[in-house]
């Protein structure tokens, strides 16, 4: 894996989306087709019913898709869940994992989400591994604490050939309009960086860690630029191609 892992940019489109707002995949594609961002690799995940779909739109393009949570058993006796090589063969190449929402709606412990990568892994697929302190836990300065136990207990060992990618997201910024300064940024990568070398060597240099919470255009090119930012998850932001193309193109 490289040590400069290539930026990317992936949008979260959580419990927003219908067959009319493919539009937005196709309006990205087109632009990527136009203006190509050879610096970043560029992936939305729009919810899982209109998944089909909006990857075969990307077919052959530049823009890549996901899903926003798998299961943590490939197949069997579980109503209404979704396994990892399902949606693969729905055309994903990455799923999120551990997203706060799923933590706190959904009471997913750090073993579910280690569980739920695995299962991304062993399907060929790239799990995003959401990490992420509330803001209690910040000023109560405990981030970094928190931070560093979900990374113990969320992350599974990987293989050569197969990739991670973990996702800081402070969860009081998610969707607040709130934003870390630069330098808790900076902190907070650094530290998940040296957690990764820690855990596992040479390849902790070449995970890709995003940062996430309010990421927008207006803010992009504060903060993308700051070390070992490898790219974001972006929410709200992602729903709309003019919004999520000002910030892949800020790259």
């Amino acid at each position: 894996m490289s040590q400069s892992p290539k930026t990317l940019i992936a949008g979260n489109w959580k419990m927003n989306g219908l067959t009319k707002d493919l539009a937005q995949f196709e309006a990205v594609v087109t632009a990527l087709n136009e203006k190509p961002a050879p610096d970043c690799q560029v992936l939305l995940c729009p919810p899982v019913t209109i998944l089909a779909g909006a990857s075969q739109i990307c077919q052959n393009s530049a823009l890549q898709t996901g899903a926003q949570n798998t299961h943590v058993a490939e197949s069997g006796a579980h109503t209404g869940d979704i396994g990892a090589t399902m949606l693969r063969d729905a055309g994903a190449d990455f799923i999120i994992v551990g997203h706060s929402e799923r933590r706190a709606d959904h009471q997913e412990t750090d073993g579910v989400v280690n569980a739920k990568a695995r299962s991304c892994l062993n399907a060929g697929l790239i799990p995003i591994i959401c990490v992420g302190e509330t803001h209690a836990e910040r000023t109560s300065g405990l981030a970094l604490t928190v931070v560093e136990h979900q990374l113990n207990g969320s992350v599974p060992d990987f293989d050569e050939g197969q990739e991670i990618v973990i996702a800081y997201e402070p969860v009081w910024a998610i969707g607040t309009g709130l934003v870390p300064d630069t330098n808790d940024i900076t902190n907070m990568h650094a530290a998940i960086r040296e957690w990764l070398v820690t855990r596992f060597g040479e390849r902790g240099k070449g995970v890709r860690i995003l940062y996430g919470g309010s990421l927008k255009p207006s803010n992009a090119a504060e903060i993308l630029p700051i070390p070992n930012v490898n790219g974001g998850l972006i929410g709200g932001a992602s729903l709309k191609s003019e919004d999520f193309l000002g910030i892949v193109y800020t790259v």
